[in-house]
């Protein structure tokens, strides 16, 4: 299978994609699976926005809500993890997992799941201690300090991916596991970045729970991001067991942040995602140590007086598959939960926005339902008095048909037709003057507005070289040319992004 794995994606979805289709033209190759290691911003609109932790300059709506409302459709099955630069209120809907558009898949949490074969287990967020025991107690709308907090990985994901006993293929986390460094080019990476000196001789750089999870599963393949920089390195384990560790750049031009690799799949299964068996069986056990206080809490270990190992059993695994009626296919049931941004949006309005209030996805409902789970955002709401429900109305948004070749909806064309019918009622009850000269009189019209699909993608350059093999570099197109809109203003990069953590220490 082909899979290309990117770093750190900060919403730019049409310039991957677009960097994507310009390799496959290049070298002749089909891209199977595209991977993303956090910060990947799925903003639907400028509420999102607000909930997500960066200085202002960086609020930028980018090109995500296209893919959610249906104006697009991703070109490869798409699989990411958060980062510490999220739509946080979004991804907080899907702690399990789930589509977050159609053919983009996020891992939740924490999550394992299967491709063909391939075994992809992740963790999102960013290590911090002080919030590591704590439980999930954050909610939407959120003050400066949970804003952060909901990013931070628990002890409680951890310990459930130290359940896991079957090999994994392919892991990826945000941050880098902690002493990785001691395995590539030291020398090399702080000539690049020499203000990670002080980290890596503190052990500072890094995330102590994924070095944990690293020598403990031993995967082939551990990706990153975070760091903005390439880096690659090779782990043996005591066992002799190898992990080849690589961690990519941010979407930008010039910068590496894209790499194909080579992985040998099952060919007898088709490329989509299933459920991982022994996954689910773990979150299945596990349920009763979800905790939503804003406490710490401590997992089960040797010497207490209730169970602490959860790797699964067979018949485990068989009450779990009974749940699901024999069936590990991930359903393709997404359905929005807010409405799209709209390029016309008004600026007073987008400066207007404000935090939206907690929701629940109808996806994480039902799979609460089918393994008799509890869902966080719904433990939180009634521990502050609040019982949510499904919103009925969350389909307001423009979607688009695969089927339409036209590229607009039915749902679209009926909502505008609806439109023109009440503005054409509200013109026959204005009273106006007759005109002067009669015989000039024209009809009447109704302007319809803005199509759907009125949105122009963005362009872009060719790259120069692509290589793929595994430490080679792939780059961005030279000069990409964004179609920003008028209420963002044009997109402005510095080449060191040291400043980008400047409100939240979050490095």
């Amino acid at each position: 299978m082909k899979i290309i794995v990117e770093g750190c994606a900060h919403g730019d979805l049409d310039t991957i994609y677009n960097s994507i289709k310009e390799i496959e033209e290049k070298e002749d190759v089909k891209i199977d699976l595209l991977i993303c290691c956090g910060d990947f911003q799925s903003s639907r609109n400028y509420e999102d926005l607000k909930c997500m932790a960066v200085p202002p300059k960086y609020l930028n709506i980018c090109s995500f809500y296209k893919y959610y409302s249906g104006e697009k459709k991703a070109p490869v099955l798409t699989v990411f993890i958060g980062g510490n630069h999220e739509a946080s209120n979004f991804l907080q809907e899907l702690p399990y997992g789930g589509w977050v558009a159609k053919n983009i898949y996020y891992l939740g949490y924490a999550g394992v799941i299967n491709i063909a074969g391939i075994r992809i287990a992740g963790l999102s967020g960013i290590y911090k201690g002080r919030d590591f025991l704590r439980g999930r107690f954050e909610k939407a709308p959120y003050d400066e300090n949970s804003k952060r907090s909901v990013y931070h990985i628990r002890n409680l994901e951890v310990f459930r991916l130290k359940q896991l006993s079957k090999p994994i293929d392919i892991f990826l986390s945000h941050d880098w596991p902690t002493g990785i460094c001691n395995f590539g080019n030291k020398k090399q990476l702080l000539k690049r970045k020499p203000f990670f000196k002080e980290d890596i001789e503190s052990g500072q750089l890094g995330s102590k729970p994924c070095e944990e999870l690293l020598h403990l599963l031993k995967p082939k393949y551990w990706f990153s991001a975070h760091l903005h920089c390439k880096f690659a390195a090779l782990v043996k384990h005591e066992d002799n067991c190898i992990t080849k560790f690589l961690a990519l750049d941010k979407c930008l031009p010039k910068r590496k942040f894209l790499q194909v690799i080579d992985v040998p799949h099952d060919d007898n299964e088709t490329i989509e995602i299933n459920y991982d068996l022994e996954w689910l069986t773990v979150l299945y056990l596990t349920n009763h140590l979800l905790n939503v206080k804003n406490v710490n809490n401590y997992m089960p270990g040797p010497g207490c007086s209730e169970r602490y190992d959860f790797t699964p059993t067979v018949q485990e695994k068989e009450v779990v598959l009974k749940k699901l009626n024999g069936s590990l296919m991930v359903p393709k049931n997404f359905r929005p939960t807010a409405p799209a941004y709209r390029p016309n949006t008004p600026v007073k309005k987008s400066k207007k926005a404000k935090q939206p209030e907690a929701k629940l996805n109808p996806q994480t409902v039902e799979f609460c339902e089918c393994l008799n789970m509890d869902d966080p955002v719904a433990l939180i709401s009634e521990k502050n008095g609040v019982n949510l429900s499904l919103d009925e109305d969350c389909d307001n948004t423009t979607f688009v048909d695969d089927s339409d070749s036209s590229g607009v909806s039915e749902e679209f064309h009926s909502a505008l037709e609806s439109a023109i019918i009440t503005q054409e009622k509200i013109l026959k009850k204005i009273s106006l003057p007759e005109p002067k000269n009669k015989e000039q009189v024209g009809s009447t019209e109704v302007a319809e507005g803005d199509s759907a699909d009125s949105s122009q993608p963005d362009g872009g350059e060719a790259p120069s070289t692509v290589d793929l093999k595994v430490c080679e570099e792939n780059k961005a197109p030279t000069s990409p040319k964004r179609s920003m809109e008028a209420t963002v203003g044009p997109k402005k990069f510095k080449r060191r992004n040291a400043d980008i953590y400047t409100n939240s220490n979050d490095s």
